[in-house]
């Protein structure tokens, strides 16, 4: 495959990950466009690997990451209107998921990553271990932690009690 065919193939799925990543639609189009850039550089070795997918979508994350260890780029993602709302969605369902949303870019950003990855992509522990660089029980705590905050936000949120 050549790197026009994967990123004409890939890029939206880049795109979106990166977006569901950084909550920012902007930022995340120019992280897939420098992540893009460097691949196409190393393509000729990325193309050879196993798994091509997997190695952009680890750069992909590795560079939202780096990102964020910029001091420069500490700035607050504001919400946006909803824009992937069914037509038969009440106010009280865009309401609802404009919350979890909102959660789940509060989370810690490796926790965020391992849940954007399991839930939004459909990845496997062992897959996003390998996307993250790091152990599958790792992905799991983080997993776990991440639910286990967003449950706490929920059961807070419902019962009222701090």
């Amino acid at each position: 495959m050549t790197f026009e065919e994967y990123a004409y193939a890939r890029g939206p799925a880049l795109i979106r990950l990166a977006r569901l990543l950084c909550g920012d639609e902007h930022r995340a189009e120019d992280l897939v466009q420098d992540v893009l850039a460097r691949a196409y550089a190393r393509w000729g070795r990325i193309a050879r690997t196993d798994r091509p997918d997997l190695y952009v979508r680890r750069m992909l994350v590795n560079a939202h990451h780096s990102w964020w260890r910029r001091p420069t780029n500490r700035e607050a993602t504001v919400a946006e209107p909803a824009d992937t709302a069914g037509a038969g969605d009440t106010a009280a369902e865009l309401a609802e998921r404009d919350e979890l949303w909102r959660q789940v870019r509060a989370l810690p950003a490796k926790q965020r990553t391992v849940i954007v990855l399991r839930y939004y992509e459909d990845l496997d522990d062992t897959t996003i271990a390998e996307i993250m660089n790091c152990a599958t029980g790792t992905v799991r705590t983080h997993a776990k932690r991440g639910l286990d905050a967003l449950r706490e936000h929920q059961r807070i949120s419902t019962t009222g009690v701090c």
